[in-house]
């Protein structure tokens, strides 16, 4: 088994399509379906199946994908390393982060980063935390910022901050402009919970809160998108329990409105990830001071 099957293996399963597979490694399909045949010969088993004429894994293929994932992440961060030593503190920094932390603070921790650091390329983009966990654990990214710890896999995660969580409705909510709103008052009420992926469900946590208040066997709508979720608050379906930095346009403009429910305050961690045993570049370490500045002093949550 050498790299460049396991390149081509990776590409395809992350594709579920041979064409789609050659255009991402530039090479031709014959060229990928060849290496794939050796590869399946040397290892004596099928990689992929099709069902429904549509390619998926097969048991062994999902069983060697997380280690080849391994594999491709490992050689990133050895080239990265050789490279380093000739630049310094410069080059390319992929970074991946939940699309509501990007707001007034990051891009202010951004803008004095690259004053500082002028010489290295930022490469972002934007997930869900279970999302930003994979990329980082795949070394698609060298750093993450998500909410929570990751829950798994060979992450470090470190706490940065703290995030306040709001309730909010529309403008035209009956409670608006009330100064405290007592649990009791939100008992019928309808609420819009994003449900993510995996362990990052913030339904449960919703419930917990709710019954914490006093607020039994609520109806709440779950949905998969946080965009949506603000959008069905706006138009008076629902309340929601949001990140109060996801929110500062909808509350400057007046679309949203902040309740203040004293009885469902709460606030979840804002983490920066990385890889425990991944090698990270000069430009990668100085991120992380840069956000963990004014919290250096918190010891790393590792996950085993």
């Amino acid at each position: 088994m050498d790299m460049d099957q396991i390149r081509t293996f990776v590409a395809i399963a992350r594709t579920r399509n041979f064409s789609r597979a050659a255009e991402t490694l530039h090479r031709s399909q014959p060229a990928i379906s060849r290496r794939i045949e050796l590869l399946t010969q040397e290892l004596g088993v099928p990689l992929f199946e099709r069902a429904g004429g549509q390619i998926t894994l097969s048991e062994a293929g999902a069983a060697l994908l997380p280690h080849a994932e391994t594999i491709l992440a490992a050689a990133r961060d050895g080239l990265e390393a050789v490279e380093t030593l000739h630049r310094g503190d410069s080059g390319r920094l992929a970074l991946a982060i939940v699309g509501t932390l990007a707001n007034a603070n990051f891009t202010a921790m951004l803008r004095r980063f690259k004053k500082e650091h002028s010489g290295v390329h930022l490469e972002l983009q934007t997930a869900t935390s279970q999302e930003v966990g994979e990329i980082v654990w795949r070394g698609d990214a060298a750093i993450g910022l998500r909410y929570l710890p990751d829950p798994g896999r060979d992450l470090i995660s470190e706490i940065i901050t703290w995030e306040e969580l709001v309730v909010v409705c529309s403008r035209d909510h009956r409670l608006v402009g009330r100064r405290v709103v007592k649990p009791q008052q939100l008992a019928g009420e309808r609420w819009v919970a994003f449900r993510g992926r995996g362990k990052e469900s913030f339904v449960e946590f919703l419930n917990r809160r709710l019954a914490a208040a006093g607020i039994d066997q609520p109806e709440v709508t779950v949905i998969d998108s946080l965009t949506a979720q603000k959008r069905l608050a706006e138009a008076n379906y629902g309340l929601a329990l949001l990140a109060k930095s996801g929110i500062e346009e909808e509350i400057r403009t007046g679309s949203l409105n902040r309740l203040n429910v004293p009885a469902l305050r709460a606030r979840i961690p804002v983490t920066v990830v990385y890889r425990k045993n991944g090698y990270l570049s000069g430009a990668a370490r100085s991120f992380l001071s840069a956000v963990l500045k004014p919290r250096r002093s918190i010891s790393p949550v590792r996950k085993t």
